[in-house]
């Protein structure tokens, strides 16, 4: 089984752009499922044998994870992040006479 190393994003509920504040500044080294899921006869929640998937390793930095599987053998692959591209606005623009667009208000 191969895990993967990634960087996660930041939730929902974070806005911003500094990356040290959100959960985004470690990286995760995690085990994709391997079986499918089946609900419980008695619960009915979701349950599987598959205890790799509950594994999930914290490293401060993208080399330090990439060390820790070597050492211990582990396959991985690597998923790099993603960047948004941002572009800069003002609120003035809205009112702007060159703009392109129809009036909403």
């Amino acid at each position: 089984m191969r895990a993967i190393i990634h960087k996660p994003s930041k939730t929902a509920m974070q806005s911003g752009r500094n990356g040290n504040v959100s959960r985004g500044n470690v990286w995760v080294l995690s085990f994709p499922r391997s079986e499918g899921a089946r609900p419980d006869s008695l619960m009915g929640w979701q349950s599987s044998s598959d205890t790799a998937r509950q594994v999930r390793m914290r490293f401060p930095s993208k080399e330090a994870a990439i060390a820790y599987a070597e050492a211990h053998g582990i396959d991985f692959d690597v998923r790099e992040p993603t960047s948004r591209k941002v572009k800069p606005r003002a609120y003035a623009d809205n009112f702007a006479f060159n703009r392109k667009g129809a009036w909403t208000h």
